[in-house]
């Protein structure tokens, strides 16, 4: 193939092509003759490929039929009904067929923190171990609740919020590997039955559960949502079942996106009530109760709209459509 002429024959026809790509499609006919441009410049661009790879001019045309093929489709959603798709569908579909990961990661933790922290109360010598006398009185008296007003509210919630979306995103990130999934969860029940046992054994049990459970409950259940996801993603390897090893960690893997972009919302929300609601004046049950509510109502997201969106064929994993289009380039 003489590439210089092929390119003087059909540039015309490539720069018709560039030219209805970047305006509007407002009639039948301009549309049809997209689409039938499309498919020539399609063949073009299998001829460059097999007879004269020239890896600028493939550059070209693959990228003027891709913005082809998105024009003459159509945006898969417009952005709101976008939005409004993955947060009530595929959202609540990654979460709940995820569930039996991450819940049960949730109920083991909360059954060994309560088992730890009954035992430190049994043991009061092990708690001298951790903290001087002095060190135990400041936590007590002061730093516990002080803690939650070292701040502007606000400034607090970005801090917070920004901390528990790394932790969440080591869960997840590192969650191939599964060891360190357990050693973060490990740790961060550890430190919440060591403080709590110290606050329960100096009869300062409702200050703790006043200041941890307004934002405590949606806090944690993000991190047993990235460590359950984590562990997940590690078992995907571990016993791929049918799929290959590869296949299935793909699959997973792609689910993850979904499952991060919830984390982030959610400690969003539990940042904004740990900067405004803990440490507000508001009666400890009203606050408690807003806790509650908040956690009810994300069980509720899980377990109603992920079951129903599950039922409608959703998933956590990419489109079958988008994995076409991956699979169709590829070739």
């Amino acid at each position: 193939m003489d590439l210089d002429a092929f390119v003087a024959t059909n540039q015309s026809t490539w720069l018709r092509l560039d030219q209805l790509t970047r305006g509007r499609v407002s009639d039948g006919a301009t549309a049809d003759e997209l689409i039938d441009l499309y498919q020539e410049v399609a063949t073009h661009l299998s001829m460059v490929r097999s007879q004269a790879p020239d890896a600028a001019l493939v550059a070209y045309l693959s990228a003027l039929l891709s913005r082809a093929r998105a024009r003459a489709a159509g945006t898969r959603a417009h952005g709101w009904r976008l939005v409004t798709e993955f947060v009530g569908r595929r959202l609540p579909a990654a979460l709940y067929q995820s569930a039996r990961w991450w819940f049960t990661t949730m109920v083991v933790s909360y059954v060994l923190a309560t088992i730890a922290g009954w035992w430190l109360l049994q043991h009061p010598v092990v708690e001298q171990t951790m903290m001087s006398p002095r060190e135990i009185d400041q936590l007590v008296s002061n730093d516990f609740a002080e803690y939650y007003k070292q701040a502007a509210a606000s400034h607090f919630a970005a801090k917070v919020w920004t901390n528990n979306v790394w932790v969440s995103a080591l869960c997840l990130s590192l969650g191939v590997f599964g060891a360190p999934v357990i050693y973060i969860l490990t740790q961060n029940m550890a430190n919440v039955a060591v403080i709590g046992s110290i606050m329960i054994r100096h009869d300062r049990g409702d200050l703790f559960f006043g200041l941890i459970l307004p934002h405590g409950l949606l806090e944690l259940t993000a991190v047993f949502v990235a460590a359950g996801y984590g562990l997940k993603l590690f078992w995907s390897w571990v016993a791929p079942g049918p799929r290959t090893r590869v296949q299935a960690v793909a699959s997973v893997g792609r689910g993850m996106g979904a499952i991060l972009i919830g984390l982030v919302g959610m400690l969003a929300v539990s940042g904004v009530i740990e900067g405004f609601v803990t440490p507000s004046d508001l009666p400890t049950w009203a606050r408690i109760g807003i806790g509650i509510t908040v956690e009810v109502l994300f069980l509720a997201y899980v377990f109603l709209l992920g079951r129903r969106a599950t039922q409608e064929g959703f998933t956590g994993d990419v489109d079958a459509s988008y994995l076409e289009d991956v699979a169709g380039t590829a070739a």
